[in-house]
């Protein structure tokens, strides 16, 4: 029997912790003949996730450049992915999520013919503006999937409300939870054990708070806006929290979190951190705030409160089993609601025992399945 040729196409750092557990299948798995293509959109985050899930690219196009413009991105995508599918001829592509890779990458198959199947399809907030460009990547790419992999049913009825038909769609769980548990099994790294330590997490003499915060609608006054809540919350709490923030190497977000947070003795901001690490950190915290939308399925998964810095947000199954809060970037909202979380000790119980939507960890298992079957 001929095995099955999907080409896989990553570019960002979520993309790759959401496929790995896909591309670890077909890559053991004798009913596929699996090739990876990264465009390299984030190099060095990239890079540790690959390293991590012992994963080799078979086409590495190297696109990251500095201050690179979605344009550039978008027309060296296309230029360079194309002649791989030519040479490559595959039966499937498969995307994830809703980068610029993932769009161009799924428009490029579609110009040659090639079935595209979709990783996590069907998240919306309905607003084209938020976030920026993902909202309209991933309905570029649900116009074009041949196969459409919803990870909750929220994501499969947006999916049935875009006409998008009941053949091509399955709910499968969200990978993110497949990779989650691979990475929650591994030995917190050395450092990570030294910082809480120094920081008085081990000893419970302080909880720490995690933030990540780097999206591009928060560009400007709202990553201020962030950090002047961080900050009200280092004196509220002097004593009883280590706030840890993992800065993004944009200079939209250095500039403004090294000039409003820097010498605050109890915020810590760090380079970005790889994968294991930041995860360890995520399991470790009383209390996460993030505008990252893979950090909101994480935070569900290890059922930790989470505020979500963002006005909207295409995941409210957290929302809705209590774990997520969204909270925007208004200082006082922020202040106001991490207070709840870091006061209210039965309302962190409650948070910590909410059943988790994004599935079981078979996720990957069944996407490979599908995708053979359905060639």
């Amino acid at each position: 029997m001929r095995k099955t040729r999907v080409l896989t196409v990553l570019g960002t750092r979520p993309e790759a912790i959401k496929l790995a557990p896909v591309i670890q299948l077909f890559n053991n798995d004798t009913r596929f003949e699996s090739i990876m293509v990264v465009t390299a959109q984030h190099r060095e985050m990239l890079d540790q996730v690959l390293s991590l899930f012992q994963l080799t690219p078979d086409e590495d196009l190297n696109l990251m450049t500095k201050d690179q413009s979605l344009a550039r991105l978008t027309a060296d995508i296309f230029t360079r992915l194309d002649p791989l599918l030519e040479k490559y001829q595959p039966d499937w592509v498969v995307v994830q999520g809703d980068t610029t890779t993932a769009m161009v990458a799924a428009l490029t198959a579609y110009y040659r013919r090639i079935k595209v199947a979709h990783v996590e399809a069907g998240l919306r907030t309905w607003d084209k503006w938020q976030p920026f460009p993902e909202e309209v990547n991933r309905r570029v790419i649900g116009d074009i999937a041949d196969l459409q992999f919803a990870p909750t049913d929220w994501a499969y009825n947006n999916l049935i409300q875009d006409g998008v038909s009941k053949e091509a769609l399955k709910v499968t769980g969200n990978t993110i939870i497949d990779a989650l548990n691979q990475v929650t099994a591994l030995p917190m790294p050395e450092e990570i054990h030294n910082l809480l330590g120094e920081k008085g997490i081990l000893s419970g003499e302080k909880q720490l708070v995690m933030v990540t915060a780097h999206r591009r609608e928060n560009f400007g006054q709202p990553i201020r806006d962030i950090c002047q809540a961080l900050k009200q919350l280092a004196v509220e709490f002097t004593n009883k929290i280590a706030i840890v923030y993992p800065v993004h190497l944009n200079p939209n977000i250095q500039q403004p979190v090294h000039e409003l947070l820097d010498g605050i003795k109890n915020i810590f901001l760090l380079p970005p951190l790889e994968y294991l690490p930041l995860v360890h950190l995520l399991k470790s915290a009383r209390l996460i705030l993030t505008d990252s939308g893979g950090i909101q399925e994480e935070a569900t998964g290890l059922g930790k409160p989470c505020l979500v810095l963002r006005e909207v947000t295409e995941r409210p199954e957290g929302v809705e089993a209590g774990v997520l809060r969204l909270v925007g970037t208004d200082p006082e909202t922020i202040v106001n609601e991490a207070r709840k979380m870091l006061e209210d000790q039965s309302l962190y119980e409650k948070i910590s025992l909410a059943s988790n939507p994004y599935g079981d960890g078979f996720a990957a298992r069944r996407i490979a399945t599908i995708i053979h079957e359905g060639f």
